[in-house]
């Protein structure tokens, strides 16, 4: 599933949701098909943690001008000054 793109997977969930959601299945499918849209969510679950971590944010400087820092970066530097102030 490694190798699936977010969008495939996200329309392949969306399909398994609206089969479940009809009720129409038999119960061995309804199992099959909610055993796979867990797996596809926890994917597209990774993918988007992935992501986030590579956002950059941008940031003004206070002599005006502009740094791209990681979301990871900012976020480990919150964490230190929460650890400081304990």
């Amino acid at each position: 599933m490694s190798s699936e793109k977010f969008e495939t997977a996200l329309k392949k969930l969306e399909t398994i949701v609206e089969d479940l959601e009809s009720g129409q299945l038999p119960l061995d499918e309804t199992l099959k098909r909610y055993e796979n849209g867990i797996k596809l969510a926890s994917y597209c679950s990774s993918v988007l943690a992935a992501a986030e971590k590579k956002i950059a944010v941008l940031s003004k400087n206070t002599d005006g001008t502009f740094d791209l820092t990681d979301v990871e970066l900012e976020e480990e530097a919150e964490d230190k000054k929460g650890k400081k102030k304990k």
